[in-house]
């Protein structure tokens, strides 16, 4: 076996992952940590790799292809490819990067986040199959080994459930320093409208922020069309005048609910047809607009929250 990179994670709501919350989504919790891989070659070593390239004792990443030779916590890693030399362990090594608030005795783990099995097909071509959570879990289990465990089985779910578990993520994380990065949704039966098995995440604003500040912006990233609309078109001027309306004999907190929803059934009513016609006719989660734009409106009239 040779060195092969780890998926790419999307973002869900974007193309590339349009739909995986259609069916069974099993969540995670995502780390901050630096990607890494664990496989047995033709002659029987061990090899660890990074997210991008193999690794080797004069080109090491963080001491993690150090620590696979010589460290006991990946004892029942190497124990599994020696009965099953085509398993391919995907993981992520904890150590220090955007996220300082993991618990100490977390860093410098490897946490398992995938296993793939490599087959051949008839005309000789390599592919790799990811393996369940079931089946991974059990695998793990049975050899002692770290791996991120599933928070959440959601079937059919929407932004809401998901934002949920995002939220109350505090997985490794130190007593009373807040939520994680984000997590990973996996739906093992989906594949994406390019036919390419894919799994999404959603990341925290906070972890963005910060991330950014050390590692730059992204070059690009693509808004959920639901936030896109609501940038767009849930302005200023359209909550000024609802805000306006409500408050004309005076305004008090207990007409927050009013205006949030009358916000909401006006930029439908208003601009649905303008936003199918500019927006080449998507397909649009209206419970999911409903909580970026009540976003929307509280970013802009801040002073009635």
């Amino acid at each position: 076996m040779q060195f092969k990179e780890y998926m790419h994670i999307e973002k869900w709501g974007s193309m590339e992952s349009e739909g995986i919350e259609i069916g069974t989504c099993y969540v995670f919790p995502k780390i901050d940590g630096t990607n890494s891989s664990i496989w047995m070659d033709d002659n029987g070593e061990i090899k660890a790799g990074s997210r991008t390239r193999q690794l080797h004792l004069q080109g090491d990443n963080a001491g993690f292809y150090n620590a696979v030779l010589n460290e006991h916590q990946f004892d029942g890693i190497k124990k599994v490819l020696s009965l099953f030399p085509k398993l391919r362990f995907y993981g992520e090594f904890l150590i220090p990067h955007t996220l300082k608030i993991y618990r100490q005795e977390a860093w410098r783990k490897f946490y398992v986040i995938d296993i793939t099995q490599e087959y051949i097909n008839e005309d000789g071509s390599i592919y790799e199959k990811y393996l369940s959570y079931e089946e991974y879990k059990q695998l793990c289990d049975e050899y002692k080994i770290n791996y991120i465990p599933c928070i959440g089985i959601i079937k059919n779910g929407n932004y809401e459930d998901f934002i949920h578990l995002v939220n109350t993520n505090n997985y490794l994380i130190e007593d009373g320093k807040g939520n994680g990065e984000g997590i990973v949704i996996k739906n093992y039966l989906y594949k994406n409208k390019f036919g390419r098995l894919t799994f999404a995440k959603i990341v925290t604003s906070e972890f963005k922020e910060k991330h950014y500040k050390e590692m730059g912006p992204p070059e690009h990233e693509r808004p959920m069309i639901e936030d896109e609309i609501a940038t767009l078109f849930c302005t200023q001027t359209l909550i000024d005048k609802t805000y306006a309306k409500i408050a004309i004999d005076g305004w008090s907190s207990k007409y927050i609910p009013r205006l949030l929803e009358t916000v909401y059934h006006d930029l439908i009513v208003e601009e649905i047809y303008t936003i199918l016609k500019k927006m080449n006719f998507p397909t649009i989660n209206f419970k999911t607009l409903r909580v970026f734009v009540i976003q929307k409106i509280k970013q802009l009239k801040p002073e009635l929250f």
